[in-house]
C-alpha cells in the first residue's frame, strides 16, 4: 500500500516542527561552548541587546531555575560548568533569522579553560563498570570458563574491532517552535515521542502533564537522535516564555552533531574457540565505549552475542569511560550495529582459519534455545535466511581463496554475515471510533519518523475493523490523543499496533460508536521467550588496487521478521538500513580534535553518507514466518535490522577479494594502500 501522507509531503501540505504559521513568532539561535572543559566567566550581552531587533539573551547568568531531570543535558544554563565543546551557553532571541546569527556571534563569552579528558583507550584508568546498558540489559554476562576454554581450543581468534564515532544525520533538523499561554506550552517539535517529550517538559518547567501539548504529525527522520527530549526543545520554552511570544529555533547541521547525540566509539575484542570443525567452544566479547561528563549512556555492543551462536562458555562485558565529549546517543539498531560488526567479522576469520565455508560455520552453531538465558525463541529462522540468501546469491562454488577474483585491476569479492534485532512491545493506549458516513478513525499519539507508521496502523485498523483501507483515517503525533510509546527499538508497529488492534476489535464487536483500549497488562504478562528478528546479509565489492576505492557491486539482505504487513514500506525500510550499513563501512566516521574537543568534519560535506551513486544492486527479501507470540499481528521490527550485519559482510567480502583485513571501520582507500 503506498503511504497515506505521501501526497501531502510531495506537494508540501504536510508541516514540519518549524513550518507551522504560528503568528508573532520571533526567531532564535543557539550558541555553543568553544572550550571542552572548564567555566563561564562572563557573558557579555550589553552590545548584543542594544542592537536593533534583539529581543533577548539567555545564558546561565539570567536564566530560571528548572526542576532537574536524569538526563544532565537537559539542565540548559543551569550552571558554569562547561564539560564539553558544543555545549549550550547562551541563545538569542530576535526579530528575523539574520539578526538572531549575527546577535550570537557578537556575543562575547569569556571562559576559564581546563585541559580536557578527550581520548578513549581500552586502558584508560577511568574505565568502569555501568552495571546496565541500554535499555536495562546487565552489562556483563557469563557462564563456564571461557578463559580455560580458550586457552584449550584448538583454533583461536583473538583479535580487536573497532568502530568511530558515527552521526545520526537525519534529513529534518532538530526544530521547535514554543508558545506560552499563561501556564500552557505547545510545542511544534521534531521528536520520536510526543508522550516522552510532553512528560519531560511538563516536570522540568513544574506543570501538570495537560498544560504541556506537543504536536508533531511529520517527522524528518531520526535514526533514535530524536528519541529523548532534546536540549534544543527545552531551549526554546525557555527562550518563548523570557521573549514573551512565540519562538522558532532549527539547529544548524554543525550545531546538531554535540546536541544531538551520536554513536559511541568502540574497542570490542573478541575472543573465539573452536575445534577444528569450527564448532564453538568459546566466546568472549569485551568492549569499551565512551560517555559523558553530564549523562551517562552505555551501548549494548555485546548483547547480539548472547543469543547468536551457541558455545558453552561464555562472557560479554562493558566498559564504560566518562570524557569530556558530547552524549553519546541511540542511533539505528545500537548495541546490534557495532556489536554484530566486531561478532560477524572474527566468525569470518574462524572460517578463514578452519576452512569452513563461512555460511555453513553460521549454521554449525545455530543454537536450539537461547544460549545464555535458556528460554525459547518464539521462533528463529536465522538458517533459513542463510540458506535462502546464499540460493539467490549464488554462493554455490565461490573459492573461499582470497584475492583470485579480478575484473581488469580491480579485485572481486563476496561477504557474509548474520543480523538479528529484539523484537519489543511497549504499552500502549488507542481509540477508535465509527463515523456516521461508515467511516471510521483510529486515534494514538505515536510518530511516523518517515518509516510508513501512519500506513501500518492504517492496515492494522482495517483488518482488525473488517473494512477496506480507504475507510480508515490514523490520527497520531499529538500528545493530546491517547498516550503511546516512542519510535525506537524497532517497536512502534508491534506496540501501537497492538493497541490499535485491540481498539479496533472491541469497536467491531460493540454497537458502540467508540472504543478504547490499553496494552499495559498484555504486555506484562506475555511468555517469556526470546524475541528476535533474524537475517543473513551477503555482499559484493571490487576493489580497485590503484586507488584502494571499494565499490560495492551487489548486496542482498534476507531477513525472518515475522509477519510483513506493508511490504512496499517494509521493503524501504530493509534498504535503507542495508544503505545505513554500507555507509558504515566505507565512509561514516566522525573526527573528535583529541586536543580542543571539536568534532572536525562537522557537516555534510565533511561526514559522508551513502548517495544514489553509492549503492548498485541491492536488493532485499523475507521469509514468510508465523509466530503466535509476538502480538495480535504476529510482526517484529523492520526498522533496524536492515543495517546489522551489512558492514560486516562488506569487511568479509573486501577480506575475500584482497586478502587484507580491515579491523577497524570506516574502509577507506588509505588503509587499504597501506596493507597492499
Amino acid at each position: 500500500m503506498n503511504r497515506v501522507e505521501g501526497r501531502d509531503k510531495v506537494t508540501g501540505k504536510a508541516r514540519y516542527a518549524v513550518e507551522y504559521p504560528v503568528e508573532g513568532a520571533a526567531y532564535a539561535m543557539a550558541v555553543q561552548a568553544t572550550v571542552a572543559r572548564g567555566e563561564v566567566e562572563s557573558i557579555g550581552a550589553d552590545e548584543v541587546l542594544a542592537m536593533p531587533g534583539v529581543l533577548a539573551v539567555l545564558s546561565c547568568e539570567n536564566a530560571p531555575k528548572l526542576t532537574p531531570v536524569p538526563d544532565g543535558e537537559l539542565a540548559v544554563f543551569q550552571s558554569r560548568t562547561v564539560s564539553y565543546r558544543g555545549q549550550l551557553v547562551a541563545a538569542v532571541v530576535a526579530e528575523t533569522l539574520d539578526i538572531a546569527r549575527e546577535a550570537a556571534a557578537r556575543l562575547e563569552i569569556r571562559y576559564r579553560a581546563e585541559p580536557p579528558d578527550l581520548r578513549m583507550t581500552a586502558d584508560h584508568p577511568g574505565l568502569y563498570d555501568p552495571g546496565k546498558v541500554n535499555p536495562a540489559f546487565p552489562s556483563d554476562t557469563g557462564r563456564g570458563d571461557p578463559d580455560t576454554a580458550f586457552g584449550q581450543a584448538g583454533v583461536q581468534i583473538d583479535e580487536t574491532y573497532t568502530t568511530p564515532a558515527e552521526h545520526n544525520n537525519p534529513m529534518e533538523p532538530h526544530a521547535t517552535i514554543a508558545s506560552w499561554q499563561g501556564d500552557v506550552l505547545t510545542l511544534h517539535d521534531s521528536n520520536q515521542g510526543v508522550s516522552a517529550v510532553r512528560d519531560t517538559l511538563a516536570k522540568i518547567f513544574d506543570l501538570d502533564a495537560s498544560n504541556v501539548r506537543v504536536i508533531s504529525p511529520h517527522v524528518g527522520g531520526g535514526f533514535g537522535s530524536k528519541g529523548t527530549p532534546r536540549p534544543n526543545a527545552v531551549l526554546t520554552a525557555m527562550l518563548a516564555r523570557a521573549a514573551g511570544r512565540p519562538v522558532k529555533l532549527a539547529l544548524t547541521r554543525q550545531q546538531m552533531f554535540a546536541l544531538t547525540g551520536y554513536r559511541t566509539p568502540t574497542i570490542q575484542r573478541l575472543r573465539l574457540g573452536a575445534d577444528a570443525t569450527g564448532r564453538l567452544t568459546s566466546i568472549s566479547h569485551d568492549v569499551v565505549e565512551q560517555t559523558s561528563m553530564v549523562r551517562e549512556f552505555a551501548e549494548q555492543t555485546a548483547t547480539p552475542t548472547r543469543v547468536m551462536y551457541q558455545a558453552p562458555n561464555r562472557r560479554t562485558a562493558h566498559r564504560l569511560l566518562r570524557l569530556n565529549v558530547p552524549s553519546p546517543s541511540w542511533m539505528r539498531a545500537p548495541g546490534e550495529t557495532p556489536g554484530m560488526w566486531g561478532l560477524e567479522s572474527a566468525l569470518d576469520e574462524l572460517a578463514v582459519a578452519t576452512g569452513v565455508d563461512p555460511v555453513e560455520l553460521r549454521i554449525l552453531n545455530e543454537p536450539e534455545q537461547d544460549p545464555e538465558r535458556d528460554i525459547p525463541f518464539s521462533s528463529r529462522n536465522l538458517v533459513a535466511c542463510l540458506r535462502e540468501g546464499a540460493a539467490r546469491f549464488g554462493w554455490a562454488g565461490r573459492d573461499p581463496a582470497p584475492g583470485v577474483r579480478r575484473r581488469g585491476r580491480k579485485l572481486i569479492g563476496t561477504g557474509v554475515a548474520s543480523a538479528t534485532y529484539p523484537a519489543y512491545r511497549s504499552p500502549n493506549k488507542a481509540i477508535a471510533r465509527r463515523h456516521p458516513d461508515g467511516r471510521f478513525s483510529v486515534e494514538i499519539a505515536a510518530a511516523d519518523i518517515g518509516t510508513g507508521a501512519r500506513t501500518t496502523l492504517t492496515l492494522i485498523a482495517a483488518e482488525a475493523l473488517g473494512t477496506d483501507p480507504s475507510k480508515v483515517s490514523v490520527e497520531i503525533g499529538d500528545s493530546e490523543l491517547p498516550k503511546a510509546s516512542l519510535a525506537g527499538g524497532s517497536s512502534g508497529t508491534a506496540g501501537w499496533g497492538t493497541a490499535v488492534h485491540r481498539a479496533c476489535e472491541a469497536l467491531r464487536s460493540s454497537p458502540a460508536d467508540e472504543a478504547s483500549a490499553d496494552t499495559t497488562d498484555e504486555v506484562k504478562s506475555q511468555q517469556k521467550l526470546s524475541r528476535h528478528a533474524f537475517g543473513a546479509q551477503f555482499s559484493e565489492v571490487e576493489v580497485d588496487v590503484d586507488t584502494g576505492e571499494v565499490r560495492v557491486t551487489r548486496m542482498l539482505g534476507v531477513f525472518a521478521a515475522g509477519r510483513i504487513i506493508n511490504p512496499k514500506t517494509a521493503r524501504s525500510q530493509f534498504i535503507g538500513g542495508m544503505t545505513m550499513g554500507l555507509g558504515m563501512a566505507l565512509m561514516e566516521e566522525t573526527v573528535l580534535d583529541e586536543e580542543f574537543g571539536d568534532f572536525l568534519n562537522h557537516d555534510l560535506a565533511q561526514y559522508h553518507v551513502p548517495a544514489c551513486a553509492d549503492v548498485r544492486d541491492i536488493d532485499a527479501v523475507w521469509i514468510e514466518e508465523d509466530d503466535p507470540h509476538l502480538n495480535p499481528m504476529g510482526s517484529k521490527g523492520i526498522g533496524e535490522i536492515g543495517i546489522v550485519g551489512a558492514a560486516a559482510s562488506i569487511a568479509n567480502a573486501v577480506h575475500h577479494a584482497t586478502g587484507i583485513r580491515v579491523r577497524d571501520l570506516p574502509i577507506t582507500p588509505p588503509r587499504l594502500l597501506d596493507a597492499f
